[in-house]
C-alpha cells in the first residue's frame, strides 16, 4: 500500500539502497549461474528492520539490494514498461487497487511462496495462477488534526457524508487518483460506498466544499496537512487530510517526546481497505533468489517485523501486532471493500471520469 505510509522523519530518499548483512556485494543480478544478489523493487515506504534483513541475508545466502522507485502508482506504471528487462527480481508494493493492470500485463511469473498457507483466507487472490503473494494489509482513511478541531470547537468529521457539509469546507486535502494509491483508494472507496452513479454526485459536492488535489501522500500529509510533524513545519492548513489509519500511531511512535495519545485522529466512516503484494517479475534475472525472498517476506519473522516499520497489518495468521501499535491505531471496523474483478472493470473509466469532474 502506497502506501507511503510514514511521516517525514521516515521517509527514505529514491534511489537504490544496498542493505548488506554478510558478504561483498556480487555486481547485481546476473542470473542463475551463481549470482548472490536479489534485487527488490518497491514503493519509497519499504522499511524492515536491520537485524530481520541481517537474517534474511545469512539464512538464504542472497544479498538484497532495494530499489524504492516512488508512489505505488508509479512504480508499477514502470515496472510494467520495463517487464521484458526488469529492474529487479521481486516487485512489493503492489495493492488491490491496482491489481489487475499488473496481472494483465504479465508482470509477475507462477511462484507459490512457502508458507502460503498461512496467509489468512480474506487476502488470498490468484490462488490458481500464484502470480502474487500477500504480504500485508491496511486501511485508507481521512486523518483529523485533534487540536485545530479542538480550538476551532468543532467535531471532527466521521463519515464521507459528513466531510461535504458546510463546517468543514476547504479543509480537506487528498491525493490525485491517477497517481497516488491513497488517492485511488479514497476514490474507490466513495464509489463503494455510494455506487457506479452516485460516487460523480458525491465528488461534485466534495469539489464545491473545496477539497484540495496534491500529486502524492508526502505532499498532502507532510506539506498540506496541519496535524503531521511535516505539516507544522511547513504550516500545512488543511486539518483533514486522505491517509492511513495506521499514521496517528506513526505519529506516537517516532515524536520526541512520546505523547500519551495520538495528535491525529481518524474518520472511521471514510476507510477503504488495501491489500498489499509481492510478485516474482517476469524475466526477473535471480528468479531463484527473487524466490527465497517472497518466502521471507511471509515468513513469521519479517510479518511481526512489519507493523512498527511499515505501518501496516501482517496477513499471516498468528503474526503479532505490537500494543503501542494497536493502541494508537485500530483497524477499521467496517472499512470500504471492493472486488479486484469489479476494481479491474471499472477502474479506469472511474479515474478518467474523476480527473475530468476533479481536476477540470
Amino acid at each position: 500500500m502506497n502506501i507511503t505510509k510514514k511521516v517525514t522523519i521516515l521517509a527514505v530518499g529514491l534511489g537504490l539502497v544496498t542493505l548488506s548483512a554478510c558478504g561483498s556485494s556480487d555486481g547485481g543480478s546476473e542470473g542463475d549461474g551463481g549470482s548472490k544478489t536479489v534485487t527488490l523493487v518497491s514503493h519509497n515506504s519499504w522499511a524492515a528492520s536491520k537485524d530481520v534483513l541481517a537474517a534474511f541475508e545469512k539464512e538464504s545466502g542472497y544479498k538484497l539490494k532495494v530499489l524504492e522507485d516512488g508512489d505505488t502508482g508509479s512504480a508499477v506504471n514502470k515496472a510494467i514498461l520495463t517487464k521484458d528487462n526488469p529492474q529487479g527480481d521481486v516487485f512489493f508494493g503492489l495493492d488491490n487497487t491496482l491489481l489487475s493492470r499488473a496481472l494483465d500485463n504479465g508482470l509477475f511469473q507462477p511462484y507459490e511462496a512457502k508458507g502460503s498457507s498461512l496467509v489468512l483466507p480474506e487476502f488470498r487472490v490468484d490462488e490458481a495462477g500464484h502470480r502474487v503473494t500477500p504480504v500485508d494489509t491496511g486501511d485508507v482513511c481521512v486523518n483529523y488534526d485533534k487540536a485545530w478541531f479542538e480550538e476551532h470547537d468543532l467535531t471532527p468529521p466521521r463519515t464521507f457524508d459528513d466531510l461535504v457539509e458546510p463546517e468543514y469546507k476547504d479543509l480537506l486535502v487528498t491525493e490525485n487518483a491517477s497517481t497516488s494509491s491513497p488517492g485511488l483508494g479514497f476514490l474507490l472507496g466513495t464509489a463503494a460506498k455510494y455506487g457506479d452513479e452516485g460516487w460523480q454526485d458525491y465528488w461534485k459536492k466534495l469539489k464545491a466544499n473545496g477539497v484540495k488535489v496534491v500529486d502524492g501522500w508526502e505532499q498532502a500529509y507532510n506539506e498540506e496537512f496541519s496535524g503531521s510533524a511535516g505539516g507544522k513545519q511547513a504550516k500545512g492548513d488543511r486539518p483533514l487530510v486522505v491517509s492511513y489509519a495506521s499514521s496517528p500511531p506513526a505519529e506516537v511512535i517516532y515524536a520526541d517526546p512520546k505523547p500519551k495519545t495520538a495528535p491525529t485522529g481518524v474518520a472511521e466512516g471514510t476507510c477503504f481497505r488495501q491489500v498489499e503484494y509481492a510478485g516474482l517479475l517476469s524475466n526477473a534475472r535471480n528468479p531463484e533468489g527473487g524466490k527465497a525472498l517472497l518466502d521471507f517476506l511471509i515468513s513469521k519473522r519479517f510479518q511481526d517485523d512489519m507493523p512498527l516499520n511499515m505501518f501496516v497489518y501482517p496477513v499471516r495468521e498468528a503474526a503479532q501486532v505490537p500494543e503501542e501499535f494497536t493502541k494508537f491505531g485500530p483497524r477499521a471496523e467496517d472499512p470500504e471493500t471492493m472486488d479486484p474483478a469489479r476494481i479491474a472493470d471499472h477502474r479506469d473509466q472511474w479515474v478518467k471520469s474523476w480527473t475530468s469532474l476533479v481536476l477540470k
